[in-house]
């Protein structure tokens, strides 16, 4: 896969030079600057949207042709049709790697390694972590599957420093991580986090703390986001969870790109999403972030997201409400809004989706920022930027952005899969679809809840019937 993805870059590349040769056109190659960067960013829209439209079309095929809903299969948006239409998925539950989209779309996470279970929620030493924690696997070189064997609730003492080509994959458990710091990704490459519960995520830190196997440092205080990508790239997260944190839901600065952030659902939060590290941050011009089938549901203030420089796409998102504004951003990002459905909140004051950060009039009537197929409810509006929008798109797009009327379908699944109305069987089940699966009707986390009255533990010998059927299956 990255083998490929070079290759395609190189193509690009060579393309791009011989049209400039051919025409006498200087080109700035200020796309290529980032590792991982896509040097046609509004390729990767395109190819979205074309999936969005084969998943629906495929979709109202079925209706029309397959009286019998139990063989059809209406999970929602192409992520979740790439692995949820199998009902054996969870013999091969790597095959979730090959289904990412939009910018993070190459992210291979823990595929091609061996299967890691879970069987210890504690975490008490951060230097010297013990074999069965999550700490433990996530700090290894090797490329891991990590999957939990039951609900679990993992309340971190510090920081979860992952190393590159790691899966945490929660499906069929209801899996909670709360605590200090809770999840940094620093300087590395293919991550995937899927299904997993992130909330009451607080500042930790200055104490050492192992990052690898063969190297632990002193670590200053964090800022407790929920999940910080910092320097990294090909990034994938899907289908979680999370609310009350101290800083951000999800951050990602210093020069990261390469980020698809799916299918989750985000509630009770001031600052909910930061792209890019300052406005003067250079190598963040490179960051290129997709945000799809997600919902902004309730008690959201601002940044959903809050974009410094880079290339952000916003598609077949359900705002539910905001406080202050839904999309911010300053520094000349741009932002690509299609098919998304605002709800602007009551306040007459508050109906804008769009705010340019402490920046002119002046200064950002010519970036970069554009509706596409938005539904505005309730009085929103959305302030596009940018000289001859209408005629540089036009002919860009062969497929047309599918409209946010579909948006209760695209995102029908947001949040982790088996709360609410989500159905998911347990991993180790026959049945991947079944009615065996672990539910949290509420998926609401007080301020004083530590999720710990609803998830319980294996015994001991659970712990092993599980890691024998892992060693058969393997």
């Amino acid at each position: 896969m990255e083998h490929t993805r070079t290759c395609i870059v190189v193509l690009y590349t060579m393309l791009l030079v011989n049209i400039a040769q051919e025409t006498g056109a200087s080109m700035e190659f200020k796309n290529l600057t980032l590792p991982g960067q896509h040097p046609f960013p509004e390729f990767v829209s395109q190819d979205l949207q074309r999936r969005v439209n084969v998943s629906i079309t495929r979709r109202e095929m079925l209706t029309y042709t397959n009286d019998d809903s139990s063989t059809s299969c209406l999970v929602g948006n192409p992520i979740d049709d790439c692995w949820r239409c199998d009902p054996n998925w969870h013999l091969n539950r790597q095959r979730l790697a090959d289904c990412g989209i939009g910018f993070g779309q190459y992210a291979l996470g823990g595929k091609g390694g061996r299967y890691y279970v879970v069987t210890d929620s504690s975490d008490n030493d951060v230097i010297n972590p013990h074999p069965g924690t999550l700490r433990w696997a996530v700090i290894q070189t090797e490329p891991l599957w990590i999957v939990f064997p039951t609900n679990m609730h993992i309340l971190l003492s510090q920081e979860l420093i992952f190393n590159s080509f790691k899966t945490l994959d929660g499906r069929g458990a209801n899996v909670h991580i709360t605590g200090g710091g809770c999840i940094t990704l620093q300087y590395i490459t293919n991550v995937i986090i899927h299904n997993i519960h992130i909330h009451h995520c607080y500042q930790s830190g200055n104490t050492m703390i192992r990052s690898t196997p063969t190297h632990f440092g002193y670590r200053t205080k964090s800022d407790g986001d929920g999940i910080s990508i910092f320097g990294s790239r090909d990034i994938w997260i899907d289908h979680c969870s999370l609310s009350h944190c101290k800083d951000g839901l999800i951050d990602a600065v210093m020069g990261s790109t390469g980020i698809t952030i799916s299918n989750n659902f985000f509630s009770h939060h001031n600052e909910v999403m930061l792209l890019g590290h300052s406005d003067d941050y250079l190598p963040d011009s490179g960051m290129q972030v997709t945000i799809a089938f997600n919902h902004f549901g309730k008690d959201l203030v601002q940044r959903m997201p809050r974009c410094r420089r880079g290339y952000i796409h916003v598609v077949n998102n359900v705002y539910s409400r905001w406080e202050m504004y839904a999309i911010g951003g300053s520094g000349n990002p741009t932002i690509n809004s299609q098919g998304n459905r605002y709800t602007a909140p009551v306040d007459h004051n508050a109906k804008e989706v769009t705010k340019r950060v402490e920046t002119s009039h002046e200064h950002w009537k010519g970036w970069n920022w554009r509706s596409e197929g938005d539904i505005l409810m309730n009085g929103a509006f959305f302030v596009a930027s940018g000289e001859g929008l209408e005629l540089k798109y036009e002919k860009a797009y062969s497929v047309e952005p599918k409209s946010a009327a579909l948006i209760d379908q695209l995102t029908m699944n947001a949040g982790v899969l088996g709360s609410r109305s989500n159905k998911l069987g347990k991993w180790t089940g026959s049945d991947g679809n079944g009615d065996e699966g672990v539910y949290d009707d509420e998926n609401d986390y007080g301020e004083d809840s530590d999720g710990s009255s609803t998830l319980n533990r294996m015994t001991l010998i659970s712990y092993f019937l599980v890691a024998l059927l892992l060693f058969m299956f393997l």
